[in-house]
């Protein structure tokens, strides 16, 4: 079975460096998780934006903190969610000195949309399309589209001007061995919002999904796409 990557990017997944195929190339049937350290060399905000940035910390969705050469670790793992899909974590921690902040996203494959959904956060409420192309030096290139927010009875689609744009750049450097990563989140009307940059390695490891840690799950898992 095809990951949730290869779908999205078909024959152009191929065209991939071995090492991000590796990472983006797993599926929960592997059985495997990639587990990655490092650091960002850059983690920046802006101050305009840490009001809303503080309210998405209670859901582990970016956070109005920033800095340079802040430790950090990512933990995918691959498994079937309760409603049949094939979904990839997204485990983001990141060490500074006196707090651990938390950035967390679940990714499925929507046959209704032909494309990854990424959910972010811990409760699954906002639901974001992704745009996955190759990108330079043999790395993927995820950007983000129409957002979405649900919870309950509630359900509506989040204007263009209200929303951050966002796009990932993640390759392997062949020199220095280890995987390199950019995120910039944009405001389409005010500008950048969230930044950072750094690198890592990343383990694969045998992966059970008995053995997926409790916390690496979302608290509420949402059917709507």
């Amino acid at each position: 079975m095809a990951s949730i990557y290869e779908q999205a990017l078909g024959a152009e997944f191929h065209k991939l460096h071995p090492r991000i195929r590796q990472r983006f190339g797993f599926n929960s049937g592997d059985r495997v998780a990639s587990i990655g350290q490092g650091v960002m060399e850059r983690i920046w905000y802006a101050k305009w934006a840490a009001v809303p940035l503080y309210i998405g910390t209670y859901r582990h969705i970016m956070f109005p903190q920033g800095g340079r050469q802040i430790p950090f670790t990512i933990e995918n793992f691959a498994y079937v969610d309760r409603f049949g899909r094939e979904t990839v974590t997204w485990i983001r921690k990141f060490r500074f000195e006196r707090t651990i902040r938390h950035f967390d996203a679940t990714m499925v494959y929507s046959e209704q949309r032909q494309g990854i959904v990424d959910y972010l956060g811990n409760k699954q409420h906002l639901a974001v399309d992704l745009s996955i192309s190759e990108g330079p030096n043999g790395g993927i290139r995820i950007r983000s589209g129409d957002q979405r927010f649900y919870e309950g009875m509630l359900q509506f689609r989040f204007p263009q001007m209200f929303t951050g744009t966002a796009e990932v750049n993640e390759w392997y450097d062949d020199r220095e061995e280890q995987y390199k990563i950019t995120v910039e989140v944009n405001n389409p009307m005010l500008g950048p919002v969230f930044q950072y940059n750094g690198s890592f390695q990343a383990q694969f490891v045998d992966m059970k999904p008995s053995l997926i840690p409790l916390d690496a799950k979302p608290l509420r898992e949402e059917k709507r796409e």
